[in-house]
Order: C-alpha cells, then structure tokens, then sequence
C-alpha cells in the first residue's frame, strides 16, 4: 500500500498518534460490561456539549452514509412527502435515497457552486409542506457552506416539519449550534473533524424526532430505536466496537481541551490559507464566491493543462494527495481537506507548496 508524506485528503484524514493508542488495548465484551456503557455515556454527553444540543446522540457502527439512511428509513413511509435543500451532490442524493424508499421528493435547488438563499428555501417549504426538510452544511464535493440552517430550521419547524441536516464533514470544525438550528436530526461521522476511522454514525435527535420514529417504527441494521436506551438499559442491539469507542473518546477530549471556538478558529485558518496559495499560483475556486467555502474543505478546477489523473499522478510523485470528485464535478475539480488533524497551517502551506512545484 502506498503512503504519502503529505494527506490532504477531504476524508478519511490522517490519524493523530494519539487516538491510534485506542487500539492496542484489549477489551472485554461491549455487551456485557458496565465500563462500556460508561463510555458510551460519557461520548454522549461530550457529543452534546460540542453540537450545542440537550437532544439524545445515537452513536451508531458504520460510516457517515448509515447516519443519513438512518435518518431517512426511520422518519419516512412511502407516500411522505420530503424536500431537499439542495446545492451538491450529496444534499441532492437526499432526494434519490427518499424516492428509493418510497417517499415522494422535491428539490429546492441551487447551483453546486453556490449556497441555498433562505427566502427561496421558506418560500418552498410554505408550498410543498413536507414531512421532512433535509440539508447538507458542508458540501464537501463543492467545498461549500450552507449558512442559513437556522433560517430553515425555523420555517421547517413551523411548517411542522422535521428538520435533518447532514454536518458530517463540518461539525467540529465550523461553528454550529444544533438546538439554536433546530435541527431535529443531525447527522455526523468520524472520519472527518474528528480524526479516527470511518467508523461511526453519530447522530443527535430530538423529543420531536423521536414521535415521528416511534410512529414509522423501522426495524433494520440502521434504525434508531433499539438505542434510545442503550446507556440505561445497558442492552445493545449489535456487538459494539469498544476499540473504536475509546479512540473517539480521546478525539472528542482533544477536542473539547483545544476548545470549538479555537478548532474553528484553527480551520479557518488553515483555508484561508489553503485559497490564498491557490489563488497566488492561478488555481480557480469552484465555489462562485469565496465567502461560499467551507473551512474545512477547498475545491479548485484541475489546471487547464491537465487531466485530472495526470495532475493527480504528479502530486502523488512529489508525496502529496488530495481528493479527486464525484459525478458532474469528477475529471473538473479537485479538493483539499483542511480538516480535523489536517486544519494546520503548517501542512497545508507544504501541501500547496508542492501544488506550486508541480505547476
């Protein structure tokens, strides 16, 4: 397998030696110990206290993408009507993953390189009135951020609507505050901000959420009611990864002690100075304005005298990797993920310095 000196890749991030400490301790049966069910606690409280929430945290075994089906399989019954915000591809997928099960779909849409105004968002949801209304805060292939969560959140709440939001690739990173938001389920992973592997689908859900769960009643590998209880009741309904819990009590400690203003503070660093070097060396930024990008990730066009997999190539020759995209924006676009263990100046100016060598 190769390794590269310099990753900048927009997720999985490198993991800090720290939190790989996790794994060369042996455990017991998550099953059957008490210490488990402490810890599992213990990470709900510390999730709570960086989303800014009092709702309960589901944290779930399987990658980001099991928080969002989740959301999804639990809240909707074929004939429910859902609407996407959507400015990505993945607040798009939204509307794709709720068709698959049934749900009837409508897009609010804006371009991939631009962010969703909330006027036309309100007005959208007034006319359609949804069940749910579904929103993505960073779209990562975009490099974009959506700002108007609180504004939506408000009109989706009082149009009697859940409101689901996918942060898996900013909470942590970017300021947010999930009760102010109102946001009913949100939705988040650990391959991101929080530098350990792709392992859990944490998710936070409100007193709201959960009438609409009970009343669907989904049962499947991702649904949420058999966790509801899991701390109290200390009765999983799958094999818990005791190793992977622990790593993400160390990141979520780490993180606390910096502080989330000054993480965020970090990641907005580490962008602005990820953009400016790009700017300075002639790439072109995806997102049509500036103020658009997302601190913890950058989108540029592949330099004209390249093909993707060429100028990938000569990265990958001079140490570095970055992330290549998806559908519309695949061959285009490449992407920098100043995120998590990688939101540190430091790196992100050698990583564009051999961006800079390569031009």
């Amino acid at each position: 397998m190769e390794h590269y000196k310099i990753g900048l890749m927009p997720g999985p991030v490198s993991i800090p030696e720290e939190f790989r400490l996790a794994w060369d301790n042996d455990y017991g049966s998550a099953d059957t110990e008490d210490e488990f069910y402490l810890l599992y606690r213990e990470n709900q409280k510390l999730i709570q206290n960086i989303l800014h929430t009092k709702n309960d945290i589901v944290i779930n075994l399987g990658e980001g993408m099991l928080a969002l089906w989740a959301a999804l399989k639990c809240t909707l019954l074929p004939g429910d009507k859902m609407l996407a915000v959507s400015s990505g591809l993945f607040s798009e997928g939204f509307a794709d993953m709720a068709m698959s099960i049934g749900a009837e779909a409508e897009i609010c849409a804006f371009p991939y390189d631009s962010v969703p105004t909330p006027q036309k968002v309100i007005n959208h949801i007034k006319s359609c009135k949804p069940k749910i209304v579904t929103a993505v805060h960073c779209e990562t292939p975009s490099g974009t951020l959506t700002n108007c969560l609180a504004e939506i959140g408000n009109a989706a709440r009082n149009a009697g609507a859940l409101f689901i939001v996918d942060f898996v690739s900013s909470a942590g990173g970017v300021p947010l505050d999930v009760d102010a938001c109102k946001i009913d389920i949100g939705l988040w992973g650990s391959q991101k901000v929080l530098s350990i592997t792709p392992e859990f689908a944490i998710s936070s859900i409100s007193p709201g959420a959960w009438e609409v769960i009970e009343r669907v009643n989904y049962a499947g590998y991702d649904a949420y009611l058999p966790w509801r209880k899991v701390p109290e009741e200390k009765a999983l309904p799958y094999t818990h990864d005791w190793h992977g819990m622990n790593a993400l009590n160390l990141s979520l400690s780490a993180l606390l002690r910096e502080g989330v203003e000054a993480s965020c503070k970090r990641h907005e660093e580490a962008a602005k100075l990820c953009r400016s070097m790009g700017k300075e060396m002639g790439l072109k930024l995806f997102p049509k304005i500036e103020t658009f990008c997302s601190p913890t990730v950058t989108t540029f066009y592949v330099p004209e005298k390249y093909r993707w997999h060429e100028f990938d190539a000569k990265l990958r020759e001079h140490g570095l990797v970055v992330g290549g995209n998806y559908g519309s924006l695949a061959d285009h676009t490449f992407r920098i993920g100043h995120m998590g263990s990688q939101a540190n100046v430091n790196l992100v100016r050698e990583g564009m310095n051999i961006i800079r060598e390569v031009l």
